[in-house]
């Protein structure tokens, strides 16, 4: 835990970079330790990363709320206006496996918006931080679209859409990697439909929006955290330019289900 950082003032902004890529090194050497069978190494990793991240926001941060997939919820959060949300191992399985497309989300919901993240990639070369206050250029789309889809258990709804739409599939693995897949142009469009909670996509939605994407529920609604129900099922993320035809063929396809 010597890589928590002193409270010296240190920007949230800063903060939440720092914790999300601390936990990352955390994790990589948590698997390459070679202690743990693939099954047992998602559990350990989940553990260890969520004891420093939970550890250094209550150090950090003692007045805001607190939310975690791997910390029993404390309903004090819902009275706090402003509410760290993480998620240490989003992508478990791709993380057990040696995969690069696993995250680790720290982010920071304020009256119930995604209004500060960052979101870790450490099993990119070198290792990767995307910050909400932070922005880097967008590329632009290419002529035929690409849609990110679960690689275990694509959405039917995004299947069913990227078919209308003529773009091609993209599997990968965790939210948070499907969501930056959007912003370092691997990818155009992330439609989720298959069920979520809140640490899922906290982090991403408030990176991608500082990035100036499209960020919504299937139905065009905003986003909204830090709720007694932390089930937050569906997501859609792209460049603004295409997300009123997504939403209409999203639309579309649930009137004709």
């Amino acid at each position: 835990m010597s890589d928590t950082p002193k409270n010296t003032g240190m920007s949230d902004a800063d903060l939440a970079a720092h914790l999300a890529d601390v936990a990352g090194r955390i994790l990589l050497n948590v698997r390459d330790s070679g202690m743990f069978s693939p099954k047992a190494l998602g559990k350990a990793g989940d553990q260890t990363a969520n004891q420093f991240l939970v550890h250094a926001l209550r150090e950090q941060r003692p007045e805001d709320g607190l939310l975690s997939e791997e910390e029993k919820d404390n309903p004090a959060r819902l009275e706090k206006s402003r509410v760290w949300i993480v998620d240490p191992v989003d992508g478990t399985r791709e993380y057990g496996e040696a995969r690069t497309d696993w995250a680790v989300h720290v982010g920071m919901a304020v009256d119930g918006a995604p209004v500060l993240g960052a979101v870790a990639l450490p099993g990119l070369e070198g290792g990767t931080v995307l910050r909400s206050d932070q922005p880097i250029a967008v590329p632009p789309a290419p002529a035929i679209l690409r849609m990110v889809v679960s690689r275990t258990r694509p959405a039917a709804e995004a299947v069913a859409v990227a078919e209308k739409l003529g773009a091609e599939l993209v599997p990968m693995g965790s939210a948070g990697a499907k969501a930056m897949a959007v912003i370092l142009g691997q990818a155009d469009i992330y439609l989720h439909s298959g069920g979520q909670y809140e640490w899922d996509s906290m982090a991403p939605a408030a990176v991608a929006l500082a990035h100036g994407l499209h960020v919504s529920r299937i139905d065009g609604s905003p986003l909204i955290y830090n709720q007694s129900d932390v089930y937050l099922p569906d997501l859609l993320i792209c460049r603004k330019e295409h997300a009123d035809q997504v939403l209409a063929l999203i639309a579309q396809v649930a009137k004709a289900a």
